[in-house]
């Protein structure tokens, strides 16, 4: 029976190619000069350091940009509050999301129900699994799913006949 998986992933690598390209432009950018302005990763968290709230604004900005040009989705991206560090110095918080969460599953699986489609849907861990008798039907759905959840990056892999 065809099949293929519904899942959220994002290229490691090129999240930490974007960092070290905003951290590159942001140590030459004249507007940043003498300041604390850094963007930092640890695995899937980025924190985004600066001097001032406009400064991380400015920061975000280009570390947002860098993430465009190398192909990741900023979709993925979930920013924390701004929180204050010594001084008047700023921090923020900016979460990576891996996978899809259990709220998001279950509207893709309802989403596939309500459209009478003669496929199964069924949530597997961070993946939502998708089975059909057809390679035709299977394909509508990925179109379907795809015009009806844009707020969140999704891919679809594991194609299988």
């Amino acid at each position: 029976m065809p099949s293929f998986d519904i899942v959220s992933e994002v290229n490691e690598v090129e999240v930490k190619n974007a960092v070290e390209q905003a951290n590159k432009e942001v140590g030459n950018r004249f507007d940043f000069k003498g300041s604390d302005a850094r963007v930092e990763q640890a695995e899937k968290v980025l924190t985004v350091f600066a001097d001032n709230e406009f400064q991380l604004e400015q920061a975000k900005e280009i570390l947002l940009g860098k993430m465009a040009k190398r192909g990741v989705d900023t979709r993925c991206l979930d920013e924390g509050k701004l929180e204050k560090v010594s001084g008047n110095k700023v921090k923020q918080t900016v979460t990576v999301k891996v996978g899809i969460e259990t709220e998001l599953a279950k509207k893709i699986v309802r989403v596939i129900k309500d459209s009478k489609l003669k496929v199964q849907a069924s949530i597997q861990g961070e993946a939502v699994r998708v089975s059909g008798a057809k390679r035709d039907i299977l394909q509508d759905t990925i179109a379907l799913v795809k015009k009806s959840i844009e707020e969140f990056p999704l891919q679809y892999q594991n194609f299988r006949d």
